[in-house]
């Protein structure tokens, strides 16, 4: 059992005022049992690794990079506020299985919200980092050679993965197979073809998305859709100018330059900063409430399982 810290705010009325006070709540998170949902993995140094190892099409050096950057970005901490929201909302009850979830910035984030994670990722340097952020229950694997037991799992996440699966349907059904009846889904791919540039070439993609091609995609194998939306609604128009448009007419050379994304995660400062917080603030609430985002430079969907096709 792990013990972490949940944000709490606490309004104290006095006989004039009310102060806003932000206290922190100690969360206990229980080691999951994996042994409830495979039989065929082996524990080293506190990482489950699966028996058989299978390539990917993600850069070795993948991991290492966005370890380096995940804390400071302001696309990954978003990104994680949108999910923590999502799934606060929809199964904040369910064990959740975060899939290919690299350096374990999300099953943490998900964690610190109370939500009981397992982090399955197929690169080692990603689980030896997740196990730097005190992750428990890490599975060292791609989803298929965990051998996970058909209807057995909660819910599933998948961010900034099926991008980089060839067969994204034959993936998606196998994610299906795994979940319970009622089991939920959770999707983020980048946004819009028309914005491939160098860095989708670098990163391994195979292609970009729009919410109605993924949804479709999920209809067409058995789930029905609870929530559909584009984030980072202010990014698409950036993307096209710094990165598509250079790439299309050969100049963009340095585009998998570590310094360069970097510079492009990094927090901004001043009016900037305050600005992005607010189309931040804005969509964040917007997925409390169920609303969508008519465009963004990622798309997110939530979907449920409710048959065989």
């Amino acid at each position: 059992m792990r013990r972490t810290l949940v944000r709490s705010v606490i309004l104290c009325s006095t006989h004039s005022t009310v102060a806003q006070i932000e206290i922190y709540l100690p969360i206990f998170i229980q080691m999951t049992d994996l042994e409830n949902y495979t039989a065929e993995l082996i524990k080293k140094d506190g990482i489950f690794f699966a028996k058989k190892q299978s390539s990917i099409s993600y850069p070795e050096s993948g991991n290492e990079t966005c370890f380096q950057i995940e804390e400071n970005s302001f696309w990954f901490n978003h990104r994680n506020n949108c999910i923590i929201e999502a799934v606060k909302k929809y199964c904040p009850q369910n064990q959740f299985f975060d899939v290919g979830g690299g350096n374990g910035f999300v099953a943490k984030g998900l964690e610190d919200a109370g939500i009981s994670t397992v982090l399955v990722e197929p690169g080692v340097q990603g689980c030896l980092n997740a196990k730097k952020r005190n992750l428990q229950n890490i599975v060292c694997s791609t989803f298929e050679n965990a051998s996970f037991k058909k209807n057995t799992i909660p819910a599933i996440g998948l961010f900034d993965v099926v991008e980089h699966i060839e067969n994204d349907i034959a993936f998606l059904k196998s994610a299906h197979d795994y979940l319970q009846q009622n089991g939920f889904i959770f999707i983020t791919v980048p946004a819009y073809q028309t914005l491939w540039s160098n860095e989708d070439a670098d990163a391994g993609h195979f292609r970009r998305y729009t919410t109605k091609q993924l949804e479709n995609k999920l209809k067409a194998i058995g789930f029905t859709i609870e929530y559909s939306t584009y984030i980072f609604s202010v990014l698409p128009f950036a993307v096209f100018l710094f990165r598509t448009i250079p790439s299309k007419f050969g100049l963009n050379k340095n585009s998998n330059d570590f310094n360069k994304h970097k510079n492009e995660h990094q927090k901004k400062s001043g009016i900037t900063d305050k600005i992005l917080n607010c189309f931040w603030a804005s969509e964040l609430n917007k997925i409390r409430q169920g609303k969508g985002i008519p465009f963004g430079g990622s798309c997110f969907v939530v979907a449920r399982k409710i048959g065989e096709k």
